[in-house]
């Protein structure tokens, strides 16, 4: 009987130079993972000490309100469908400082005869959708922002007009 041999060939670990080029690789690859979670920590603790600041910024500054008591009521210069169309709206205005709470409220009466005018402009129809509502707000705060600056030009203004109450008939 024949005797059946297998050949078995063993080879010797990696040569000298391949180990090195191998550690090399993995000492460069590790760099870089490092110096990556190093730019990824140090840009979230940037954005959190920001945020801090900007925490801190907002609670220095509390709002200040103040309520227009009267109502204002209008009827429309354009009316919808040629029915008499009116439109009621009370509010509030909002600040961070007194200095612009207390401007607005010494020259209330001019303030509420230019929002009058701005409100007997409207369209029934365009205030109708809530875009519309929210641009007469923007309006609305545009145009007491710009007499309070020609009253004192100091002032900064207010942050936002509230229509608490809005019914149109």
């Amino acid at each position: 009987m024949a005797e059946i041999q297998k050949d078995i060939e063993l080879k010797q670990g990696m040569s000298k130079k391949t180990k090195i080029i191998m550690i090399i690789g993995i000492v460069v690859l590790l760099s870089v993972i490092g110096a990556g979670v190093y730019w990824w920590l140090s840009k979230d603790a940037a954005s959190d000490e920001s945020t801090e600041d900007a925490e801190v910024a907002v609670e220095k500054a509390t709002p200040v309100y103040h309520e227009v008591t009267a109502p204002f009521i209008v009827n429309f210069s354009e009316q919808s469908n040629d029915r008499v169309r009116y439109l009621q709206i009370k509010m509030k205005v909002m600040a961070r400082d007194q200095a612009s709470i207390d401007l607005f409220a010494l020259h209330e009466p001019a303030l509420v005869h230019e929002l009058l005018m701005l409100f007997y402009s409207q369209n029934y129809d365009d205030l109708s959708t809530t875009e519309g509502t929210q641009a007469l707000q923007q309006e609305s705060l545009e145009t007491i922002n710009r007499f309070l600056k020609q009253q004192d030009s100091d002032i900064t203004g207010l942050e936002a007009v509230y229509f608490t109450s809005l019914v149109m008939q």
